[in-house]
């Protein structure tokens, strides 16, 4: 007797509407916030010597590596050791939280060296994650998921912890409009995971419209 994947209808509806959405919204997004991104290329480029757009490898969906966009924070050719260690600090143990500090956002390196004047208030708004569209528009990512990990973390995840692949990355998730600056890293993990195994459409849409206010209140994304 065959043993092939059972079709599930009504998922493969969800999982093509929420296709849908992610072109609708990205091709909107950037249709409507193209002056900014104007603007946000300009100060990014008169701030210091280098590219505009930052490109990172990282890994998504089945262990995907890709292209990462995000407007430039850091200074040209920073080196990435100082997150290499703080990453391995926070996955070491469970109670090992982030900085807590007013305006930072998760998991980055608080008072970080390598990060230009203009990149700490692109940070703290989160329109250095806005060219993250573009990866949605190309099917790297979706605008609901876990965050793209970054190669070098990934070596150090525990079996558990790589579930988070069986769905698309996102920029936005769960952990990001769940309490972020209260969670442990692991516990931000563990609500990627729950998102993975609860996935539905409307919980996509519960977390898009949660997100606004995040993002307002000076939250933003990692």
């Amino acid at each position: 007797m065959s043993h092939g994947k059972i079709k599930n209808p009504s998922r493969d509806f969800q999982a093509k509407a929420k296709r849908t959405i992610d072109i609708a919204v990205s091709v909107m997004s950037l249709v409507l916030l193209s002056p900014l991104l104007l603007v946000v290329a300009i100060l990014v480029k008169i701030s210091s010597p280098g590219p505009v757009i930052f490109k990172q490898e990282r890994i998504g969906k089945e262990g995907k590596h890709f292209n990462f966009y995000k407007f430039r924070t850091m200074f040209k050719d920073a080196n990435d050791e100082l997150h290499r260690e703080y990453i391995k600090k926070l996955l070491k143990e469970d109670d090992v939280k982030p900085e807590e500090v007013k305006g930072e956002k998760l998991y980055k390196v608080v008072h970080d060296p390598r990060v230009t004047s203009i990149g700490y208030w692109l940070r703290k708004t989160s329109l250095d994650e806005l060219p993250q569209l573009f990866n949605v528009l190309k099917g790297d990512m979706s605008l609901v998921g876990p965050r793209p990990s970054l190669p070098y973390a990934v070596q150090m995840y525990e079996e558990w912890q790589t579930e988070r692949f069986r769905v698309d990355s996102g920029i936005t998730g769960l952990w990001q409009v769940s309490g972020r600056n209260k969670l442990s890293y692991k516990d931000a993990l563990r609500l990627d995971i729950q998102y993975v195994n609860n996935w539905n459409i409307w919980l996509d849409i519960i977390i898009l419209f949660k997100t606004v206010p995040t993002v307002f209140f000076g939250k933003g994304v990692a």
